[in-house]
């Protein structure tokens, strides 16, 4: 199944890549335990013991609510230089095939939500067109949190830190819809219809956000980079090495993650790969997986 129904909107996964990220739990886990990766579950969805690396989906979640199209986050993308990046630098999916696959064509999208500013996360935001950029979804309005697009214009002068592997994302799938007016640059929170509203959610980086749903009595959150794997539902203090504030990291995890648990909400991550979201239990001062959405994994749909 790559369709589910939440109240009155349904939300649709759209597969750009999953496999490896080229790197160990130890790197991009570095405050996770063995004992967490040593769980049978983990393998071999999100983490391939052979190679050690962990497996992740970039993946865009598709929703149809009252009328609109609105895509939550839009990935790698391809053709794009990533000099600190190799692993997401010149691909070539057919994502865009995918996406026609759910129904979906680009001039179809009437809304764009950058979780944040992220490398995998904004590369679809445009498209090559000979040698320029050009916005992906023409008739879209891109939602971006302005906190991330201030603190990735390079315009702002701020060093690369942690940021390294983001070097030409702003340039190649940020500032070409921005100039093409198209961009919302919001602060605080915005309402998008009666279901959805954006959140600030920061930590990972500053503008990080969530979009919660509410329909009838289903509710979810999709959450970005507030976890990464899987394993950080268990052990909710274990940061992954790109975040930019460690401290509001942690806090902010924790805050999402109790709201879901406390009102049955579905969690959806950017990067989980099998059934794609979880509900999640507080279990003591942690939190459990209770059950797992209904998406089928990669190569089984």
């Amino acid at each position: 199944m790559d369709t589910i129904e939440l109240g009155g909107v349904s939300v649709t996964r759209v597969w750009e890549y999953y496999g490896s990220v080229e790197m160990t739990p130890e790197v991009f886990f570095p405050e996770s335990s063995d004992r967490v990766w040593d769980e049978e579950w983990v393998a071999p969805e999100h983490l391939d013991r052979a190679s050690g690396h962990v497996r992740a989906a970039i993946q865009t979640w598709v929703l149809r609510s009252e009328g609109r199209t609105v895509l939550v986050d839009t990935g790698v993308g391809n053709h794009k230089e990533r000099p600190y990046s190799p692993v997401w630098s010149h691909l070539g999916t057919d994502f865009l095939g995918n996406l026609a696959r759910a129904g979906v064509r680009p001039e179809d999208v009437d809304l764009v939500v950058n979780t944040h500013l992220h490398v995998d996360h904004v590369g679809w935001n445009t498209r090559l067109d000979g040698r320029c950029w050009v916005p992906t979804f023409p008739n879209a309005t891109y939602l971006m949190p302005k906190d991330d697009f201030d603190f990735w214009n390079p315009a702002n002068g701020r060093s690369p830190g942690l940021g390294r592997g983001n070097q030409n994302v702003f340039e190649d799938s940020v500032a070409p819809v921005h100039e093409a007016g198209l961009t919302l640059l919001w602060e605080h929170g915005h309402q998008i219809d009666a279901g959805l509203r954006l959140e600030p959610a920061p930590g990972h980086t500053p503008g990080s956000s969530v979009l919660t749903l509410a329909s009838g009595t289903d509710r979810a959150v999709f959450v970005g980079d507030l976890v990464h794997s899987p394993v950080q539902v268990l052990e909710p203090d274990a940061n992954s090495c790109f975040c930019e504030d460690p401290a509001q990291s942690r806090a902010t995890r924790r805050r999402v993650l109790g709201e879901a648990a406390d009102t049955g909400a579905l969690v959806f991550p950017a990067h989980f790969a099998g059934g794609g979201a979880v509900e999640v239990a507080r279990d003591g001062s942690t939190f459990a997986i209770k059950d797992w959405a209904a998406f089928a994994p990669h190569g089984q749909r």
